[in-house]
This record gives structure tokens, sequence and C-alpha cells, in this order.
């Protein structure tokens, strides 16, 4: 990741070490000359679930989300996470962001988040507004970070964090044990108002914290010219609180940022056999047959991939007998390719002839022969136990393996977010008919 300066401006570019998305990505207000980084701290210590700020959420490290959002964002003359630990310098890396190692001072349980925001900010004079993001907020958009930094740029502000409006009616504590009887905080109890005749109360999220240096280096990431971000609660998710993580994917699945290109787009889907269809083993028979092993789950959502109009082609990169691979082609319906010497260019080649660009095209891969594809392609995807360099490239990890329901669960992930894009386009058809 590195800033130039063209005609006196600083200029941003990132060079994604996986290219999840465009290799490049330029900081968008040129006007403010200030070094502005986005800082996502990320212990190793986590007491609740153990790494959990690398636990995969809904096929993407949990860092991951919050790391998309803020390269995506243009706003950030740099992407940092601090860590003290080697898996999450290694993930975060992967993702297209720079690490600071964090010393053990500032590591420990006791240790706050505004020690280890002071220790960066010493290491890295350069910089001039930090924004601390939480890692547990997988539901931040990019949009929420445009918005917000303009209080800072534009509205000459020290300080910018985010909120929700919540509508709970608080009550006063009462310690066990205490005859006290408990008084209501914010509301009448004589005269209890309806939800709608109520504008609720505004709470940190704890999504972002913007401050600039000077206020840091006093021990504040509030104060100064002060203002207040408001989210929707439905991109207020907080892993921290909302610990059961199938209901957190379900929120990430619907309200989760996804990247830049819409999968709506998406016509075609190439799959590998051998360690993505199967589970890479080739069985033979005392005759010298060769067979393979295909798991009914992953037929059916190659099926449901096709009445969506989704082409699927495989690609079989193992060397298999032609009376096999045409058993194969037959039995999924779809054509098989194999015996390529290079496959990035009978992808391009193959893409050429059916006029598509690699916004839409999916790709399930397992191996290093993969990883071009897998970065270059609108949608990617490795099982579960497929190597690391194949989740390295990867925009989305199967918790399912190869050959055990992996092509199932990237076929239903697939046709998800292809629904969600068109109840968006949905959405904003309807907005733009009201006006």
């Amino acid at each position: 990741m590195a800033a130039s300066r063209k005609n006196g401006k600083r200029a941003f570019v990132c060079e994604n070490e996986v290219g999840h998305e465009d290799a490049k990505r330029r900081k968008v207000n040129l006007d403010d000359s200030r070094h502005i980084a986005a800082l996502i701290l990320a212990r190793g210590g986590s007491k609740g679930i153990p790494l959990k700020n690398i636990k995969m959420l809904a096929g993407v490290p949990l860092i991951g989300w919050v790391i998309r959002a803020a390269l995506d964002s243009g706003v950030f003359d740099s992407v940092w996470v601090s860590t003290d630990h080697d898996e999450i310098t290694r993930v975060a890396k992967a993702w297209g962001a720079e690490v600071h190692r964090r010393s053990p001072e500032v590591s420990k349980d006791s240790s706050s988040s505004l020690e280890t925001i002071k220790e960066f900010s010493r290491l890295n004079p350069d910089v001039d507004v930090i924004c601390n993001i939480q890692a547990t907020s997988p539901c931040l958009h990019p949009h929420h970070l445009k918005e917000a930094v303009e209080y800072i740029t534009k509205g000459g502000c020290d300080s910018v964090f985010s909120v929700v409006r919540r509508h709970h009616f608080r009550w006063q504590e009462v310690k066990e044990g205490d005859c006290q009887c408990t008084t209501a905080l914010n509301l009448n109890p004589a005269h209890r108002p309806r939800r709608q005749d109520w504008s609720g109360e505004l709470c940190e999220n704890g999504s972002f914290y913007f401050a600039t240096r000077k206020l840091i280096d006093k021990g504040l990431l509030q104060g100064g010219k002060m203002k207040y971000f408001e989210m929707k609660p439905e991109h207020s998710v907080d892993i921290d609180v909302d610990i059961d993580w199938p209901v957190a994917e379900q929120r990430v699945l619907r309200y989760g940022y996804f990247g830049k290109d819409k999968p709506e787009v998406v016509k075609l889907l190439l799959c590998n056999v051998s360690g993505c269809l199967t589970d890479g083993q080739i069985y033979m028979t005392a005759k010298g047959e060769e067979m393979v092993s295909i798991n009914t789950r992953d037929q059916a959502g190659i099926d449901m991939l096709k009445k969506e109009d989704v082409k699927v082609i495989l690609i079989e990169k193992d060397p298999i007998t032609k009376a096999l691979a045409k058993k194969l082609s037959q039995r999924m319906g779809c054509l098989l390719l194999q015996n390529m010497d290079d496959i990035l260019k009978e992808v391009q080649r193959r893409m050429k002839k059916e006029r598509l660009e690699w916004k839409e095209v999916a790709y399930l891969g397992n191996d290093e022969p993969d990883v071009k594809c897998l970065e270059l392609a609108g949608l990617s995807a490795a099982p579960m136990d497929a190597p690391t360099i194949a989740h390295n490239h990867a925009k989305y990890i199967c918790r399912n393996a190869a050959g055990r329901g992996a092509v199932r669960e990237f076929a239903e992930h697939i046709l998800l977010l292809k629904k969600k894009a068109k109840s968006q386009m949905e959405q904003d058809r309807i907005g733009r008919n009201n006006f």
C-alpha cells in the first residue's frame, strides 16, 4: 500500500496482495492533504471465541468484512490491522491490509483500545487522522465511511463516531438484596409513548471512531468539535454481542457488503472436478477401471444454477480416462474441459466465445493453478479443505469440504447474492418511481 502525489495532492494506491478486487484503489477525496488511516484492532487473545477475528463468517474471515469495506470506501490513505498474532497477520495481509504488530505492553487482557491506537499513532507520525474500525462489525458498508469522513474533511470536526437509534425503555438498576424500588430513567410510566410517537435514543454502536492525531495524543477518541453518524439497526451488527454465529451469518448475508461487483450478472460457473466436485480421490478396480465419487447434494446445486440460467462448465486438471470424463459430463449435464496446459488461457478463450466478462463469471477452485482465476472472477470460492494458497485468493471459503457439499454451498451462495441484488434493484426502481 503506498501513497503518491500528483500535482501536489496525495493519491492513494493500494496494492492488494491477493487481488480480491481491483488491485489499485485510489483515495476519493484529494482536496484534503491529511493522511487518513483506518485501524482495525484484532488481538489474538479473544476470551469468548478463540481467534474470533479470523473465524469464518458467511465464507469470509470476520476482519475481511471490514477490511473490504475500508478499502472500497476510497477514503483512506492506508488501511491497517493491529494485532499480536501470526495467523491474524497472514489473513490481514491476504485481504489487502497493512499490519501494525502491536507490542506486548498493549496486548494484555487489561489493555484498552485507546492504548493500542496511541501506540500506532506514535509509530506512524505521518498519519493525521485515524479511524478505529471495529473488527466485529461485519455489516459496515463503504458508504458509511464515505459519508462520515466528510464531517472531518469538509465539516472541520475533530471526531466522528457511529451510532444507532434504539427504542428501549431504561430503568434504574437495583442491587440484589437492596430494598430500594426501581425508577424509570427515560420515560413516564403513566404516559408510555407508542414507538411511532417516540424518536428513541442514539446509542454508540461501536462500528467506527474517527479522531484527529491531536485528540488521540491527549488520550481521547471523542472530543473537540464532535459529530455522530447514524447507522440503521440492520447495519449495526456486533459479533461481541451477537455471539450466536449462525444468526449473525444470516444477518450478514442479508445486510453485509459483498464488494463492488454486482452478483446478479453471474452467468457462468467454472468448477473444478478433482478437489471441488469430488474429494480428489480416484478409485481403481482390479481391471484398471477408474472411478470417482460424487455427492448428490452437489449435483442438486448444479441443477439449481442451471434452472436460474447459470451455465456450469467442469474443469479437470488431472488426467482421467476419456470414458470417465464422458460419464461425468453426461451425469452432471455439463461440458467438461480437460488436458489444459494453461487454465487461465483456456478460461479466457471460453469467456470470449461466450461473450462474457470476469464479473459475470464464478469460479470454484482448489489449488495453485486456480489462483489467477480465483482472483479475477466476480465470485470465487474454495472448499474448506483446500490448500492455504486457494483460501488466500478466494473471495468465499466454503464450510463444506470437497466432494461433501462444497459445490452445493457455493451454488446457494451465488443464488442468494443474485436474489439479494435483484431485491435491491427493485427497491431502487420503486424509489426512483416515487420521485
